[in-house]
């Protein structure tokens, strides 16, 4: 009986929701009817998939074609300062267009949604989660933080932390310079354009943990790197990393 009222109560807050605010799917602009829905129907999510191609064990990056994982040429010839990284997914179709909304249009309930796709998506990879102490959010400089309102990567990672069950830390890595966006600008600029941007606040707290660096979108990794590098040269003992899709 309870489990009814209930259900009848979260229907009929959906059609006063509805009926005061009508609201679509901002995808393929299906009104959102079920009580659970925000932003993005059902049918839409759904259609956001796993990728299951091989990948690099080191740096992630995801291959083309059939086949088992193996390193690649960059790997092989410069072992990346985190030991191993991971993505759920290609940047593209309804996930493309869910980061999209999440992160420039400021829709941060999709948040969850996305956060949850990730940890299910690598909830096999033991090697990425075995261990780790401590999760930490790739930073925005206070500038962007405050403009946008939230820093997407804490979202993300807050979440998978609650699923996991692993303590964020979101205040360990600072962005000490604003710097232009890296989706601004070319693959070999990247690198150059994060040096020395970001930097430890609290060192002690890290100090020979394992830590899962935490991001929304893994294009060249520059940013990656550079925060791997910050955490390694601040006493961390290893770093792992996750983004929830790969350009």
């Amino acid at each position: 009986m309870k489990l009814s009222l209930r259900g009848a109560f979260a229907r009929t807050a959906k059609l006063f929701e509805l009926a005061v605010f009508p609201s679509a799917c901002k995808i393929c602009k299906a009104l959102l009817e079920a009580p659970a829905e925000k932003v993005l129907c059902q049918a839409c999510l759904d259609k956001i998939v796993p990728c299951r191609a091989p990948f690099c064990p080191a740096c992630g990056r995801f291959f083309d074609g059939a086949g088992e994982p193996h390193y690649c040429s960059a790997c092989l010839n410069e072992a990346p300062p985190f030991s191993a990284h991971r993505s759920a997914a290609r940047y593209r179709g309804p996930l493309k267009d869910a980061l999209l909304l999440f992160k420039y249009r400021r829709y941060r309930v999709l948040g969850a949604n996305l956060a949850g796709f990730a940890a299910e998506a690598l909830k096999k990879e033991d090697g990425l989660w075995s261990g780790v102490d401590l999760i930490v959010p790739v930073p925005l400089h206070r500038r962007r933080r405050w403009d946008r309102g939230f820093n997407q990567a804490e979202v993300l990672a807050r979440e998978i932390g609650r699923i996991r069950r692993i303590p964020v830390e979101a205040r360990a890595l600072i962005k000490v310079r604003s710097v232009p966006p890296q989706t601004s600008l070319e693959r070999d600029e990247r690198r150059s354009n994060v040096r020395d941007a970001y930097r430890l606040d609290g060192a002690e707290g890290l100090r020979d943990k394992v830590v899962l660096l935490v991001d929304d979108v893994y294009t060249t990794g520059s940013t990656l790197r550079e925060c791997a590098g910050v955490l390694r040269n601040g006493g961390v003992k290893e770093v792992r990393a996750v983004t929830v899709a790969q350009a």
